[in-house]
């Protein structure tokens, strides 16, 4: 597709896509199936400032926006989702709350090493008993007399115990529901922090999503990020640039299973030819197509949305991310399905993909939830006697 990026969006695009294929896709299968997470990919995002894609060059970024970090995305996730998911939990939900709602001190101490790929970041909002309703979350803070003190337990936090920063979300008090929460900046060195479990998961293996103990975790009072009961609001917000990012991870993972598809059937005969002179075969290869290149651009749109900074985008966000993610999975449905029992072995990468897709139907909003999400926003205005 031409879509018209400007200079420095192809740049990144392009930067990216080299990356992935010289240095993520050789380690793509050996992560899956090892678990590993590679920190020295980590390191080689933040040499070539893809971790801080969209924050200004004052605070140590590389002075893009959130179209050009859309397609980085979506290019290392071609190559590994596992990568892509770390550089996408890293970026739009650690990265962009303290760009957006921090104080400068908080920006200079963390945003800076952060942008820099000199730290990782993570985020923490998920616990037990609190996923798609987030409002009913049971970590809660006491104030004390130089800091809060933070007690609970956060479920699958992406980039686990190698985040050197995470965002939490916690209430003062459980009863006052979204009224009551406030975000905090955190470091695991910080008294009362502990990582809990690693989860084993079916896919992204390598994206160490782990669950996170505080008890009584001391945290300086100048680490409340934002103003204090708007943490809800600052969780919303974040959800809404996770969201894109997570469309452009279903996308790369869907074009990667097509292009395996494409160039499967292009080689393999059945019945006196290739596989792609069957019809069959061309419908799914002409479904997938369509569909992701129209995931395509609902995430362009998102995109474009978040960096024209004119207001919220929570409709768009949500339904590039609604169809992304299930575009992408039947495309990798049909990937596998076209490799016949190739598909279902682990020395094809269809195999992977088609596991790794599964969990954009999930994270940073079912598909459940965004459906919900969309139909609110579609119905402002038609309530009755409006």
């Amino acid at each position: 597709m031409n879509l018209i990026l400007d200079e420095l969006e192809q740049a990144v695009r392009d930067t990216a896509r080299e990356f992935a294929e010289k240095k993520v896709r050789p380690l793509a299968r050996e992560l899956d199936e090892s678990g590993r997470f590679p920190a020295e990919l980590a390191r080689e995002m933040g040499e070539l400032g893809l971790m801080g894609i969209y924050v200004p060059e004052a605070w140590g970024g590389a002075g893009g926006n959130a179209t050009a970090y859309s397609y980085a995305i979506l290019e290392i996730s071609k190559a590994c989702a596992s990568t892509g998911v770390i550089l996408s939990a890293h970026t739009s939900l650690c990265v962009d709350p303290i760009l957006r709602h921090g104080t400068d001190a908080q920006k200079e101490k963390y945003l800076k090493p952060l942008a820099s790929g000199a730290k990782l970041g993570a985020y923490a909002l998920t616990e037990p008993n609190s996923g798609s309703d987030a409002a009913t979350l049971h970590t809660t803070f006491a104030e004390k007399d130089d800091h809060f003190e933070l007690s609970g337990t956060k479920l699958f936090v992406t980039n686990g115990k190698y985040a050197e920063v995470v965002v939490v979300y916690a209430t003062e008090d459980p009863s006052k529901a979204h009224r009551g929460i406030s975000a905090f900046i955190v470091e695991p060195t910080f008294p009362g922090f502990a990582w809990g479990k690693v989860e084993h998961k079916l896919g992204i293996n390598a994206s160490a999503t782990v669950e996170i103990v505080f008890d009584k975790c001391r945290v300086p009072k100048e680490n409340l990020l934002g103003a204090r009961g708007k943490g809800f609001n600052v969780a919303l917000e974040t959800l809404d640039g996770g969201r894109i990012g997570i469309a452009a991870q279903a996308l790369g993972i869907g074009r990667a299973a097509l292009d395996a598809a494409c160039r499967h059937v292009s080689a393999r005969e059945q019945f006196g030819a290739p596989l792609a002179k069957l019809q069959a075969i061309q419908w799914m290869i002409a479904d997938s197509a369509t569909e992701l290149d129209a995931a395509e651009l609902l995430m362009l749109r998102a995109a474009r949305l978040k960096d024209a900074g004119t207001g919220r985008y929570t409709k768009e966000a949500s339904m590039a991310k609604l169809f992304a993610s299930e575009a992408g999975f039947r495309a990798c449905d049909r990937a596998l399905q076209m490799h016949g029992g190739y598909g279902f072995i682990k020395e094809y990468d269809v195999e992977r993909h088609y596991r790794d897709i599964r969990i954009c139907r999930l994270y940073e909003g079912t598909s459940e939830i965004q459906r919900l999400v969309i139909a609110a926003n579609v119905l402002k205005g038609y309530a009755q006697g409006g």
